[in-house]
């Protein structure tokens, strides 16, 4: 059957987040004109985690027609300080609980590996990080959420870029976590882009535990070509050598990714990342997503 869409606001995460010139509330009133079934949220939008103001939010995402499927948040597992490393733990226990609040069971919780410290080597990091999963893994599984770890760049607010942002560390990590029931793969091809990896090699190798997936496109600026992006070491970033744009008419091979997620039977939520160049894209996003969904998984 169709996979159900949601929409994340990434052209608006600086305002409700960092300046807070917008409040979370006001992009749930916005996103009454997109087609889209659910609002992924982030850690940062809220302003207190009291309950009465968690269960407005959920409420106001309710009236407007939605459901909340993720809450993208980002734990700093690789944090060289162990009461850093305590911190994130507790901050990624608690965040599982507001996802089981706004979202109901199976929603999924978003976790990152953590920053790429450069003090922290590859064998201390993946230690760091496997601990740190496992710490949190009892709390997803008595609330019935499902830890979905991303292949990403870096979160907006981190000084240094993912840990595990390299194809061969993430499926390192990946294999190394063995609970399929509560802990899945993120996957959002455009992020295997920016670290110079193919995204659907990447995701042959983790579509059988894929339960969320971002969907956002790249394109190449002008004089820019793919193979020198590729030949960094993984700390590209986000070069102005890559612009963000409607999905569907980028870099990434949407036809190969739907395929392979509809072989595996994939039941989860897509989810648009756009909007940096108006909502108007974002709506033409969705409606890409909305064919692709037709396509690949008719009734």
């Amino acid at each position: 059957m169709p996979f159900k869409i949601s929409a994340f606001p990434k052209c608006y995460i600086d305002r409700i987040a960092g300046e807070r010139s917008m409040t979370v509330f006001e992009w749930i009133e916005m996103a009454r004109a997109l087609d889209a079934d659910g609002l992924e949220m982030y850690d940062g939008f809220f302003t207190s985690l009291d309950g009465g103001y968690l269960d407005e939010v959920g409420d106001a995402i309710r009236q407007a027609g939605f459901a909340m499927p993720m809450l993208c948040c980002s734990p700093d597992f690789t944090n060289p300080d162990p009461d850093g490393r305590k911190r994130a733990i507790e901050r990624e226990a608690e965040m599982i609980r507001v996802t089981r609040r706004l979202g109901g069971p199976r929603a999924v919780c978003r976790v990152l590996s953590g920053q790429r410290y450069p003090q922290v080597d590859r064998r201390q990091g993946l230690e760091w990080v496997i601990d740190c999963i496992q710490q949190v893994l009892p709390v997803a599984r008595e609330h019935d959420i499902v830890l979905g770890l991303e292949n990403h760049y870096k979160d907006g607010f981190w000084k240094y870029p993912e840990f595990a942002q390299k194809q061969d560390v993430f499926l390192e990590l990946v294999r190394s976590i063995s609970d399929r029931c509560h802990f899945g793969v993120q996957y959002d091809p455009s992020n295997a882009l920016v670290a110079g990896d193919d995204p659907v090699e990447l995701l042959r190798a983790v579509a059988d535990r894929v339960v969320s997936m971002h969907a956002s496109d790249r394109y190449l600026a002008d004089g820019a070509s793919l193979d020198e992006l590729r030949q960094t070491d993984g700390t590209l970033g986000y070069s102005p050598n890559l612009r963000h744009g409607v999905t569907g008419r980028g870099l990434n091979d949407y036809d190969a990714i739907f395929r392979i997620l509809a072989d595996h039977q994939y039941r989860g939520w897509v989810s648009i990342e756009d909007g940096m160049n108006g909502m108007e894209e974002m709506a033409e996003s969705l409606a890409f997503l909305r064919i692709m969904s037709r396509k690949y998984f008719p009734e």
